[in-house]
């Protein structure tokens, strides 16, 4: 059975992963611009929200999804 814990933690691990993907793509600097765009700053944020919402699943346990 699937949890909230579950989806919370997947959630969580998918949003840093993003974030971790998209800062590894700045640092090799694929692209025409320098530094952090702005698409990837829309992404960063996205993989932020992601994050925190599946961190915010996670103290509710095990109740069933």
């Amino acid at each position: 059975m699937v949890t909230k814990r579950h989806i919370g933690l997947a959630l969580l691990v998918t949003g840093l992963a993003a974030i971790a993907g998209i800062l590894a793509v700045d640092h090799i600097g694929v692209g025409e611009f320098g530094g952090i765009g702005p698409v990837q700053r829309l992404a960063l944020a996205a993989g932020g929200l992601v994050a925190a919402v599946g961190l915010s699943l996670i103290p509710l346990g095990d109740r069933p999804a």
